[in-house]
């Protein structure tokens, strides 16, 4: 892949690597390369993902930002050789559809995880079915999330959900400092399951549901399913795959 196309965050540490990379190997407008090399953090590469999804190019991230879980050390050395012998993660997002209580609907892609979150000072309280069946009829709680394999080592795992690696085919819904019950923590589901929240007193208690960036306030209820017509390709050194990472993640201090 020697047609690159460079694209960087605001940051001066990252447009500045993206000045002195395009000069070194080029830089190819987007509808003519193999390949995107994402200048800057976590935040940036999920940005590049949403903002290229429909070129279906592999992406390769260099960390010039705050957070480089999902980046590859900056080097400008063999950038060509690096891209060349990367391993490749498929990613598939998850798809949001939220109706709000004004009867319009939202929907929205999410690579890391969907989360319903309070509004106010008053806790949320959601009902919770999977694949049509009531599973949790009231979760009093801060908020709620489901979350890709790839999204695990992110907000999910703040929250106190589990670590998955990137070929387990689960999803993970964990409960955001929940109240009552207080005991439960959440599930693994089958990454085919359809997760549905249904926010109860939406106007005492209003809930915003937020697919990585793109939130949407005073919803009544949320679908979440896997979107498997979508794959999103991302490219790793070699040797330092997102699965190793993820498994290192689990034995980290």
């Amino acid at each position: 892949m020697t047609r690159i196309a460079f694209t960087a965050s605001e940051r001066p540490e990252a447009q500045d690597a993206r000045a002195s990379l395009a000069k070194r190997y080029g830089d190819i407008p987007i509808e003519r390369a193999e390949v995107i090399v994402a200048l800057g953090g976590d935040g940036f590469m999920l940005e590049c993902f949403h903002d290229h999804m429909d070129t279906g190019l592999p992406i390769y991230g260099m960390n010039r930002g705050s957070v480089g879980f999902l980046m590859n050390d900056y080097d400008e050395a063999g950038l060509v050789e690096r891209i060349a012998a990367a391993e490749r993660a498929v990613i598939r997002p998850l798809r949001m559809t939220a109706t709000d209580i004004h009867g319009a609907s939202h929907v929205a892609l999410a690579i890391n995880e969907v989360s319903l979150l309070r509004q106010t000072r008053q806790t949320a309280k959601l009902r919770i079915s999977i694949d049509g069946k009531l599973r949790l009829g009231e979760l009093s709680c801060d908020g709620a999330l489901v979350s890709t394999p790839a999204g695990s080592t992110a907000y999910n795992l703040s929250a106190h959900g589990p670590i998955i690696p990137l070929d387990a085919k689960v999803l993970a819904l964990t409960p955001i400092s929940a109240f009552r019950p207080r005991r439960w923590r959440g599930a693994l589901l089958a990454h085919t399951a359809k997760v549905t929240f249904e926010v109860l007193e939406p106007g005492k208690r209003p809930v915003s549901a937020v697919a990585d960036n793109i939130e949407v306030r005073d919803v009544l209820n949320v679908h979440i399913a896997e979107d498997r017509d979508i794959e999103l390709n991302m490219l790793f050194d070699e040797g330092r795959s997102l699965e190793e990472r993820v498994l290192a993640e689990q034995f980290s201090d």
